[in-house]
């Protein structure tokens, strides 16, 4: 299994440089297993965003990325639900926080934003907003 940098996934979503991209189609079309791990989906998203990509764009990239065959990111679970609370408005970072805590009793935070979205949306851990 071979890991992945954000910049590889980057080009090759973005295309902004044809020569990298087509390095990066040319080593995603290997018979390789490629992995990634969530920091890596978490830069990437981000520098998607300064790229000035919609959500929706965002969620397509990504989703698009987790079904390549080849593809198999760590946390593969917890980064589907991080994907979907994206989708639905959460901020990815805070997602993917939430999502890796899945098994745990509770998420504690001073981010009311996080914790009203969380509730409204029935995410487990519980979200434990302490006050400031």
């Amino acid at each position: 299994m071979i890991a992945l940098d954000t910049n590889i996934l980057a080009r090759f979503l973005l295309n902004d440089d044809p020569a990298q991209f087509k390095q990066a189609r040319d080593l995603l079309a290997r018979p390789d297993i490629y992995t990634a791990p969530p920091t890596v989906l978490l830069e990437l998203v981000w520098v998607l965003e300064s790229y000035d990509c919609t959500r929706d764009e965002v969620v397509q990239a990504l989703k698009m990325l987790m079904g390549l065959p080849n593809f198999k990111p760590k946390s593969f679970e917890a980064i589907c639900y991080a994907v979907n609370w994206y989708a639905e408005g959460m901020d990815f970072g805070d997602a993917i926080h939430l999502a890796l805590s899945a098994g745990d009793d509770a998420f504690a935070t001073f981010d009311k934003i996080l914790g009203k979205v969380a509730e409204q949306n029935g995410i487990a851990p519980q979200v434990r907003v302490l006050k400031r």
